[in-house]
């Protein structure tokens, strides 16, 4: 059983930064972690994932450019670095985990087993 923490959420005029952390009750190899987020109203989606094996990344269209995906897997932590934020970011972010490879799941939640609470990040225009 993986537990996650995230932090770092908040909010943030257009154009700023946040950086996500999520801390893994145990961080090893083989496993796709990554981010997702879900506006009210919206399905969630998947923003971006990292293979903790190779360190591999993949990024949903629209944050491509912008945003970072990173592992610390001494300190069991995951990161997002988000810079030119605009209000269509606005959301519940939520750092997951599965035991798979990402080019197979990363667009896919239903196939994350474990999950963290959410941060909610607002971007005013």
């Amino acid at each position: 059983q993986v537990q996650l923490v995230e932090s770092g959420g908040g909010s943030v005029q257009a154009g700023g930064s946040l950086k996500l952390s999520c801390v893994a009750s145990e961080y090893t190899y083989d496993y796709c972690m990554g981010w997702f987020r879900q506006a009210p109203g919206k399905e969630r989606e998947g923003v971006a994932h990292i293979y903790t094996t190779g360190g591999a990344t993949f990024f949903h269209d629209s944050v491509k450019g912008r945003f970072t995906i990173s592992q610390d897997t001494a300190k069991k932590t995951l990161y997002l670095q988000m810079n030119s934020l605009k209000p269509e970011d606005t959301a519940m972010y939520s750092c997951a985990a599965a035991r798979a490879y990402c080019s197979d799941v990363y667009r896919r939640p239903e196939y994350f087993a474990y999950w963290g609470q959410g941060t909610q990040v607002t971007v005013s225009s």
